[in-house]
């Protein structure tokens, strides 16, 4: 398969559930067509996080370029408005290059800014940020809660009333903007790949091996190193609503080296915690982003390349 191949548009989607498979074919893909992996997940962002996300290997990067993996430090509140600028200059680097340009991950909201545009909500400043992060803490979740129904009922009304990091953020955009979040949302930015210039698939495993797969992998991965990986991100005392600190796995690992819940407990909460996760991306792909095609994992290779033979 050539990275020209007309009938794959100018970009490959390769989204799914975790622990389906998605990295694997992506690196399959791009090395048989010279392209770029472009990670199109949120948490695989993060310097901090690498065994505990599933990255690819030092080993797997090494066979192809990758791109966006592991290139934000933890302590950064990192955005889908960051990511869908980072990924356009991935983007950009791909076509310049002649490479085609592979999209891989489980994100939802990653792939619909990509497919569907993005509200143009500006960076908020960081003195913005801490300061109703402190509110948050010192008044509590309802205090602001209340305040945002006050300022911006809309928001308010579709948060659920201890929804701590999305009623900080709301306040947030209010706080910098002097603008709510519905205001900048109906001034939305344009996709980076509009319709017709891409083929997605959305990797769709039977749920009993994939929960399988889920509970296998993570065990691995607390064989492999992920406790230590989370206790050099504990050291770092960062505030626990950013988005690194939430990532599956590592809340229910800080407790455990705090001496709070057994290793076993810990691992039983982390994939069922996981497992939970895969059932609301297959969830969301199925609402949200009916553009994706769902594809058995043994037969996705086989959907590429019957893409690819199209004139």
């Amino acid at each position: 398969m050539r990275s020209g191949s007309s009938g794959l548009g100018r970009a490959v989607l390769i989204a799914g559930p975790t622990a389906s498979g998605k990295s694997a074919l992506a690196l399959d893909l791009a090395q048989g067509t010279g392209g770029i992996v472009i990670n199109t997940d949120s948490m695989q962002v993060y310097r901090d996080l690498c065994i505990i996300t599933a990255r690819p290997t030092a080993a797997e990067e090494a066979r192809v370029p990758h791109r966006l993996y592991g290139h934000v430090d933890a302590a950064i509140n990192f955005s889908a408005g960051a990511w869908i600028a980072d990924a356009g200059r991935a983007l950009a680097e791909a076509r310049a290059q002649g490479k085609l340009p592979i999209f891989v991950g489980g994100s939802g909201l990653y792939f619909k800014a990509l497919t569907r545009g993005l509200s143009a909500v500006p960076p908020i400043p960081a003195e913005v940020r801490e300061a109703v992060r402190s509110r948050l803490d010192r008044d509590g979740v309802e205090a602001l809660h209340a305040e945002l129904a006050r300022r911006d009922p809309v928001s308010a009304e579709r948060l659920k009333p201890r929804d701590r990091t999305r009623i900080a953020r709301a306040l947030e955009v209010i706080e910098a903007t002097g603008r709510a979040l519905p205001d900048w949302h109906r001034e939305g930015l344009p996709p980076l790949l509009p319709p017709g210039e891409f083929s997605a698939l959305f990797l769709a495993p039977d749920r009993d091996r994939l929960y399988a797969r889920i509970d296998a992998r993570f065990d691995a991965m607390l064989t492999s190193g992920a406790i230590e990986e989370v206790v050099a991100l504990a050291e770092r005392r960062l505030d626990p609503l950013l988005p690194a600190m939430k990532a599956h796995g590592v809340p229910v690992l800080i407790r455990h080296i705090r001496g709070e819940v057994t290793l076993a407990e810990a691992a039983e909460f982390g994939r069922t915690e996981t497992r939970q996760y895969a059932k609301r991306q297959f969830t969301w792909f199925r609402h949200q982003l009916l553009e994706f095609e769902w594809v058995a994992p043994e037969a996705a290779r086989g959907w590429l390349d019957a893409h690819a033979a199209q004139p």
